[in-house]
C-alpha cells in the first residue's frame, strides 16, 4: 500500500529508478513473447506438415505389413522381425531458439539394406521388403515428430512463463510503483506547501514586530523632541 511508504524525496529517486527498471524490463520481455510467439507459430506450422507425414507413413506401414502377412503369413513376417541384428541409434543434442534449450534428435542406423537386416535375400520377399521400408519411414517419421513436437511443448512453456510475467509487471508491480510514486509526490507537494506557508507566517510575523518597533522608536524620538 503506498501508505506504507516513508514521503522522502531519497525514497522517490528510489521509486523513480525501480519504475525505469521496471519498464525496461516490460518492454524487453514483451518484444520476447512476440519473437517468441513468432517461432512457436514456424514450428507448429512444421509439426502440421509431420504430424500429417507421421499418419501417412503409418498408414503406409500398415497397409505394407497387412500385404505381407497376407501375402508371406505371420510366420514368415515375424521371422524377418526377429532376424535384425542391428538396431536404430537415437542421440540428442540441444539447439537455443530465444533463449529456449529444445532437443535436436538425430538418428543412425534406421534406413537399413537387404544384408543388414538379418534375414537375407533367401529369407526375404518383395512384400516383406517393403514392408520393412515402410516401417523404418515411419521410425524417421517419429523420430523428428517427438523433436519437433518437443521444441513445441518447450516453446509454449516459455511463452506462458514470459506472459505470466509480462503480466505481473504489468497489471501488479509498475501499478503499485506508480501509485507510490503518486502518494509521495503528494505527500511533498503538501509538505513543501506547509512549509512556505510557515515560512509566509514566520516573515509576516517579523515584519510585525520589525514595524512596532520601528513605530515605538519612532514614538519615543518625537516624544524627546517634544521635550
Amino acid at each position: 500500500m503506498a501508505e506504507d511508504v516513508k514521503p522522502t524525496r531519497k525514497n522517490l529517486m528510489a521509486i523513480e529508478d525501480r519504475i525505469e527498471l521496471s519498464e525496461r524490463g516490460h518492454d524487453t520481455l514483451e518484444q520476447k513473447r512476440d519473437g517468441l510467439i513468432m517461432e512457436f507459430m514456424d514450428i507448429l506450422d512444421q509439426a502440421q506438415d509431420v504430424r500429417a507425414n507421421l499418419n501417412g507413413a503409418y498408414d503406409h506401414a500398415q497397409d505394407t505389413i497387412n500385404m505381407a502377412r497376407a501375402m508371406e503369413g505371420d510366420v514368415a513376417v515375424r521371422g524377418a522381425a526377429a532376424a535384425l541384428k542391428e538396431y536404430p541409434e537415437i542421440t540428442t543434442q540441444s539447439k537455443n531458439i530465444m533463449g529456449v534449450v529444445v532437443p535436436q534428435i538425430e538418428s543412425s542406423r534406421v534406413k537399413k539394406s537387404l544384408d543388414q537386416r538379418g534375414y537375407g535375400l533367401l529369407g526375404s520377399s518383395a512384400r516383406i521388403d517393403e514392408a520393412a521400408d515402410a516401417y523404418e519411414e515411419l521410425l524417421e517419421a517419429i523420430i523428428l515428430a517427438a523433436e519437433v513436437e518437443t521444441a513445441m511443448k518447450k516453446m509454449l512453456e516459455e511463452i506462458e512463463t514470459t506472459k505470466r510475467r509480462v503480466n505481473a509487471l504489468e497489471f501488479k508491480l509498475l501499478p503499485e510503483l506508480y501509485e507510490n510514486q503518486e502518494y509521495i509526490e503528494q505527500k511533498l507537494e503538501e509538505q513543501e506547501r506547509e512549509e512556505i506557508f510557515r515560512l509566509k507566517k514566520i516573515k509576516a510575523k517579523k515584519e510585525e514586530e520589525e514595524k512596532e518597533a520601528r513605530e515605538a522608536a519612532e514614538a519615543e524620538a518625537e516624544a524627546a523632541a517634544a521635550n
